[in-house]
């Protein structure tokens, strides 16, 4: 059923609930609440025949207020905010232990604003492919409960929001070899060890695949940003992989990380990403509504890592991150945002996309907490 489809019933179920409110309250009402016949004749139909005095007319003007919030974005707001965006690019820095990534222009910004109904605004540099990073997790996440189902994924993972890096060794010590959540190392490692495949190209091609059919998007291996993952020695990673299979949650040290750096350089453009965002952004035939409620939430409390408690106060919209300066944020409901531009915050977040995503989240007022 479409969108269009799903508010007509949501506004005839709401409008026949509030003629039946009016009806019963308005005996009740005093004379002076009643509208004058020149002001009723003014309001839409619905209002009228709802009934004629201010409480009823109240909730008719309520009820048509049902358009989706993404309507009220234009392009041209939406390009004078990227323009306020570059001018933030300066505050931030280049992730300078992969060496690909130290290599990015910093100029490089883009963003689409995409809706359920299909269309777009978009600003930028939209043909600029860049890896996932670690904007990956919520659809790793998202793909074992699919498969696996929610009793056997958080077996392995936990749910609880971190105060410590992305590649904190040290909270995983404390909480001996549990990981805190998927949206840090720990936890996508670990998920990373139970994905489909006997090699981590296997596994890799497995997820893209899903993700290529679902949404539609054009997600492939960059092969050269791999090399350069590969190149590192990323002890950080390796110590938590020793301590997650030491607590059992995986098997092989090896292959888990490489699957996980696999997975880590799924590459596509702003549009590919604004689609992924729309796989938990609505309801779909082919996903678990529950699946689609637990990656949110985790993204909401998680998905900025320690910084995530900041912007759920500030944005108030499931978000991720990654240290390519990819970010994303779910408006359920409505849509999706994706973002592009390198240079990154002390927590690892593109300074620019969180500024543009603040911006269109106050304009429009999408916070789920409104």
């Amino acid at each position: 059923m479409s969108h269009w489809a799903l508010l007509g019933i949501r506004f005839l179920y709401l409008a026949k609930l509030a003629w039946q409110t009016t009806r019963a309250i308005a005996p009740k009402l005093p004379p002076q609440m009643s509208k004058p016949a020149n002001e009723t004749a003014k309001l839409p139909l619905i209002a009228r025949k709802l009934r004629k005095n201010s409480v009823g007319t109240f909730v008719a003007i309520s009820l048509l207020n049902v358009l989706p919030k993404l309507q009220g974005l234009d392009q041209g707001r939406l390009a004078t905010w990227s323009v306020q965006a570059r001018n933030q690019i300066g505050t931030g820095h280049l992730p300078d232990y992969i060496p690909l990534l130290a290599a990015a222009d910093p100029t490089w910004l883009a963003v689409q604003v995409q809706r359920i109904d299909g269309q777009a605004a978009m600003v930028g540099n939209m043909r600029q492919p860049f890896v996932l990073m670690s904007v990956m997790k919520p659809f790793l996440l998202l793909f074992l409960l699919e498969l696996l189902g929610q009793d056997a994924v958080f077996k392995h993972v936990g749910m609880r929001p971190s105060d410590q890096s992305f590649h904190s060794v040290p909270q995983l010590m404390v909480d001996e070899g549990f990981p805190r959540n998927p949206m840090i190392n720990s936890g996508a490692i670990t998920l990373a060890s139970h994905l489909p495949g006997a090699t981590s190209a296997d596994r890799c091609d497995k997820l893209c695949e899903w993700l290529n059919l679902h949404a539609k998007s054009n997600f492939k291996l960059d092969e050269q940003m791999l090399a350069s993952v590969r190149s590192l020695g990323n002890e950080a990673n390796r110590t938590i992989a020793r301590l997650l299979h030491k607590a059992g949650h995986l098997d092989d040290i090896e292959t888990t990380l490489d699957t996980y750096n696999h997975i880590c350089c799924l590459s596509g453009n702003v549009s590919d990403l604004a689609r992924l965002g729309l796989l938990l952004a609505q309801p779909r035939p082919d996903i678990s509504p529950l699946h689609q409620r637990i990656v949110n939430a985790l993204m909401l409390t998680c998905g900025l890592y320690e910084a995530s408690g900041e912007f759920a106060v500030r944005i108030g919209l499931p978000l991720k991150s990654g240290v390519s300066g990819a970010i994303l944020a779910i408006i359920p409901g409505e849509g999706a945002i994706a973002c592009y531009s390198p240079p990154l915050d002390a927590t690892g977040n593109s300074v620019a996309g969180l500024f543009l995503i603040e911006q269109i989240v106050q304009h429009l007022n999408l916070s789920v907490f409104n």
